[in-house]
C-alpha cells in the first residue's frame, strides 16, 4: 500500500513517534552509539548542511519549513556555533607570545628575528 510515507506499518498506517524514538534509542545502544534522540538527526543534518555552505532556502525546503526564515530562526544555535568555532580557527592562526619568543631567542644566544623585537605578530615586516 503507498500512503506516500517513507516508512509505515505494514498496512501502511503512519508509525508512531514514540514507536520510531524507542527502536532507534534500542538500536542506537545495541551499536553502542553516543546517546541522541531521533529528532536531533534532524538539528544534524541541518548543521552539516549549513557548515558545508548549502543554502538557507534549499536548507529549508529539506526540513520541509515553510520559510527560509523560519529555518534560520532555528539554526540560530547553529549559525552561532559556527561562528564560534571559526573564531577559534582563527585564533589558533594568529601567532601569540611573541615577546616570550623573543626573549627566549635572546636568553638561547640566537638572534631574534627583527620584527618581533619591534612588536609585529606577523613575522611579515
Amino acid at each position: 500500500m503507498d500512503s506516500g510515507r517513507v516508512f509505515t506499518y505494514e498496512d501502511g498506517s503512519a508509525l508512531k513517534p514514540g514507536y520510531v524514538s524507542d527502536n532507534f534509542e534500542r538500536l542506537s545502544a545495541a551499536a553502542q552509539l553516543p546517546p541522541v534522540r531521533f529528532h536531533d538527526l534532524r538539528h544534524g543534518s541541518a548543521t552539516m548542511l549549513l557548515a558545508a555552505g548549502v543554502d538557507m532556502k534549499v536548507v529549508s525546503e529539506i526540513l520541509g519549513h515553510a520559510s527560509s526564515a523560519f529555518t534560520a530562526d532555528v539554526c540560530t544555535s547553529v549559525a552561532e556555533e559556527l561562528a564560534e568555532q571559526a573564531a577559534a580557527v582563527i585564533a589558533a592562526f594568529i601567532p601569540r607570545r611573541v615577546k616570550a619568543r623573543a626573549a627566549d631567542a635572546r636568553s638561547s644566544n640566537v638572534p631574534a628575528h627583527p620584527s618581533s623585537e619591534r612588536g609585529l605578530s606577523s613575522g611579515l615586516g
